[in-house]
């Protein structure tokens, strides 16, 4: 990949993010050369803090720009959201099915983008989540996309000062091979994800406090997060 093809934000943000994410993050990737340097490819990972998207955007800077399938209340606020768009991410409404972010992604992808996708749909806050079927339908669609999982650890510590993180990226391929002709979306993002998690289990996301509240719900056997009151 040419430097020159990451778009000038897209740079921006990741050179900014380097001191935490590099540095202090002692950020170690494995498994880069699978990773292709061009053609369409869909990037999955595991998602459980809020700095993975920057973190696997500064680790592999050096081979890809990854547009990320990213939530779509980051354009409310414009400041963000001129900064994204410039990034070329993709907003993404994760409380129904998104055609329209379905159809952007997969034009990306045919025409050889590296599309990052969280088939979780948000943090997991260390509670087993169900992986979603639009990763498997991109996968459908575009089938000479190449798969690539990553699994990543540590993030969650990025906020933990005085805490020191230990980040740490593997990208790797399925272990039974790319989407198969008779899989269906549901099955293959399940396939994947379970993959995934085997090396990076659910991690309670948060500062000391916040994680406890988290682990407390789970061992309730509730939501690690409190679901917000509905408007009367």
């Amino acid at each position: 990949m040419k430097q020159s093809d990451v778009a000038p934000v897209y740079r921006a943000v990741m050179r900014l993010s380097a001191p935490v994410v590099k540095h202090w993050g002692q950020l170690e990737v494995v498994g880069e050369e699978h990773l292709p340097l061009d053609g369409p490819v869909l990037l999955i990972a595991n998602h459980d803090s809020y700095w993975d998207p920057v973190t696997f955007g500064t680790a592999l800077i050096g081979r890809r720009q990854v547009r990320a399938l990213a939530k779509s209340t980051l354009w409310k606020y414009r400041p963000v959201a001129w900064v994204v768009t410039r990034m070329g991410q993709i907003p993404l409404h994760r409380d129904k099915s998104d055609a329209g972010a379905l159809a952007s992604a997969i034009e990306e992808l045919k025409g050889g983008a590296c599309i990052g996708i969280f088939p979780e749909g948000t943090i997991s806050r260390g509670a087993p989540m169900r992986a979603r079927s639009g990763v498997g339908r991109l996968a459908q669609a575009v089938p000479e996309a190449k798969v690539v999982l990553a699994a990543v650890t540590g993030s969650v510590d990025i906020v933990r000062f005085p805490k020191r993180p230990s980040i740490r990226i593997e990208l790797f391929e399925p272990k039974d091979g790319q989407m198969k002709p008779d899989e269906s979306p549901a099955d293959f993002s399940n396939r994947i994800m379970a993959e995934i998690r085997e090396r990076a289990p659910f991690a309670l996301p948060g500062r000391k406090k916040t994680a406890t509240k988290y682990r407390t719900r789970i061992e309730a056997g509730l939501p690690p997060k409190e679901p917000k009151a509905k408007r009367s």
